[in-house]
């Protein structure tokens, strides 16, 4: 998986992505990272590259040539490496583009390579966007200063996707979002900790109990706190409120049976 990002600031995305479990992932190759600099592709003597809005308002305007010229030397790039290869994907980031979520990240990882471009100031000339972005997209709805932190975050959230990147493939399927579903909670030693234990499922040893004990936790937690979650989850699996149903009716019935031979 191969992430190119145009941006202003080839340090901050450099920099950032460096540690942790992306660190390991570059290092290994698993994932690779490069950061254009936009300003090196800039005509202007003085490596200017943003511009007053047609219009007037406030602040300044990145230029289309610089944009465009850098995203085309990347593509250019990929081309030549990877003969055959058709357009890449250009995510540019911004508040006007679609929420970014985890069905998006799994989507992307599917992508060899993929282009981010950072907008910054009060943006960029929409003539360029309209001719090299192909999804817009936004990390919610809030402004930054810039692109770059947004970048940042769909780049973590798509290369935890990308087989390799994670020691624990299975870390990957079971937590929030994977399904529609939060996350269950999670303990870990020491069993008693400020006079608050760990729950005796958890420690039973009975993998298909646990299993169950962290779903109906997961159903819980979303129905509480995403309720709009909960509900898409809940009509693509109906046969679970099914089995559940009929699980429920046969405890009762046992529980109702030992109840009479206990009054015999």
């Amino acid at each position: 998986m191969n992430f190119h990002v145009l941006t202003l600031f080839p340090e901050m995305i450099s920099q950032g992505l460096q540690t942790s479990i992306l660190g390991r992932a570059l290092e290994r190759g698993t994932i690779r990272l490069s950061a254009v600099n936009i300003r090196d592709y800039t005509t202007n003597k003085h490596k200017k590259v943003d511009d007053y809005p047609y219009g007037g308002g406030a602040g300044m305007l990145m230029q289309a040539q610089p944009v465009y010229d850098a995203w085309k030397a990347v593509s250019e790039q990929i081309r030549r490496e990877k003969v055959g290869s058709g357009n890449v994907r250009v995510i540019y980031v911004t508040p006007q583009g679609k929420t970014f979520h985890q069905a998006m990240a799994k989507e992307l990882a599917m992508e060899e390579d993929l282009i981010f471009l950072c907008g910054h100031y009060e943006g960029i000339d929409e003539r360029v966007v309209e001719e090299i972005a192909t999804d817009l997209v936004s990390i919610g709805d809030y402004v930054l200063t810039g692109g770059e932190l947004p970048v940042m975050v769909m780049i973590d959230a798509i290369s935890r996707m990308v087989p390799g990147v994670l020691g624990n493939e299975e870390s990957g399927r079971n937590e929030s979002f994977g399904n529609y579903l939060l996350e269950y909670p999670q303990y870990t030693r020491p069993e008693i900790w400020h006079e608050k234990k760990v729950p005796e499922i958890l420690l039973s040893g009975d993998h298909k109990k646990v299993d169950d004990w962290r779903l109906e936790e997961s159903l819980a937690r979303t129905r509480k706190v995403r309720p709009e979650l909960y509900e898409k989850w809940a009509e693509e699996n109906q046969e679970y409120f099914i089995r559940k149903a009929k699980k429920e009716a046969r405890a009762r019935k046992k529980e109702a049976k030992r109840m009479r031979s206990g009054n015999e």
